[in-house]
């Protein structure tokens, strides 16, 4: 009897140590809120947009941001490959390597981004975006900032279509800000 009773009290103390880190990696995932994209594709050219991809394009280049927030925060290159592709995952995958390197990571607070949809190709293969953002932005030491600033940048963005999402191929600043 003792023996069931001791067993049933170790299997409780389990499933509460298991419910108490479901509960704290839940909350660290709610901490990563998907920044807010608006998407204007009113002068957008050679061809308009489909009602769906007006749709996967903002909710995707949100999702991207989330990503990349996080890869940067965490410095964890690995995240970049759900959202991003080409010259966009290895530019961003090398400053996750650099940060590594020199034991600092960057933070951002994302307040949102306005994108102009510019080109569509004619197959559907590629969009052209200018996204004006503002962020804040901190670079770490540990736990210590050493240095942060509030960034209204625009970047020019090429976005290819994936198996089942839209992936950032190419992020360029327009005035020297990184991503």
């Amino acid at each position: 009897m003792r023996t069931a009773l001791r067993y049933s009290l170790l299997a409780f103390a389990f499933a509460l140590l298991v419910c108490a880190v479901a509960v704290l990696h839940l909350g660290a995932s709610a901490a990563t809120e998907v920044p807010h994209v608006e998407l204007n594709a009113d002068n957008i050219a050679p061809r308009a947009i489909e009602d769906l991809t007006s749709k996967s394009v903002p909710r995707d280049y949100a999702l991207a941001w989330q990503t990349l927030e996080q890869a940067l925060d965490e410095n964890r290159a690995g995240l970049l490959d759900g959202y991003f592709t080409g010259l966009a995952k290895q530019d961003l995958g090398d400053r996750v390597k650099s940060q590594l390197k020199s034991g600092m990571h960057t933070r951002y607070q994302d307040r949102g981004h306005k994108l102009d949809a510019i080109f569509y190709a004619p197959a559907g293969d590629a969009m052209q975006l200018r996204d004006r953002a503002q962020l804040d932005i901190q670079v770490l030491d540990g736990d210590k900032v050493v240095y942060e600033e509030p960034v209204n940048a625009e970047y020019v963005v090429l976005m290819t279509p994936g198996a089942d999402r839209w992936m950032v191929r190419q992020i360029q600043a327009t005035q020297g800000e990184k991503p």
